[in-house]
């Protein structure tokens, strides 16, 4: 079966909660994107407000996600003061 050019883009469209830390300050910064990488160099090409002054960036943890919707909750969730824990909880050893 062929698949007409609108469903080949959709075809493995996720959407990505993704966490990043800063090379050089104490700075860790949780977003949500369908695009992982052109998001993460926006990141550390200064291009983001929230995030300009703490670059390099790395990207330590992501989730993917076929639902937009389960997406940005679980953005919002890792954005709460229980959310941070779990991340912390998750990241544990390589946070030390």
């Amino acid at each position: 079966m062929h698949r007409s050019g609108a469903s080949q883009r959709n075809f493995m469209q996720f959407f990505y909660v993704y966490v990043l830390q800063s090379k050089v300050k104490d700075f860790i910064y949780v977003g949500f994107t369908h695009n992982l990488k052109k998001r993460y160099l926006e990141h550390n090409n200064k291009e983001e407000l929230s995030t300009k002054h703490y670059t390099p960036l790395e990207l330590i943890f992501y989730e993917a996600y076929r639902n937009k919707k389960d997406a940005k909750k679980r953005e919002k969730y890792f954005k709460t003061t229980k959310g941070k824990t779990a991340l912390r909880v998750m990241l544990k050893e390589y946070l030390k």
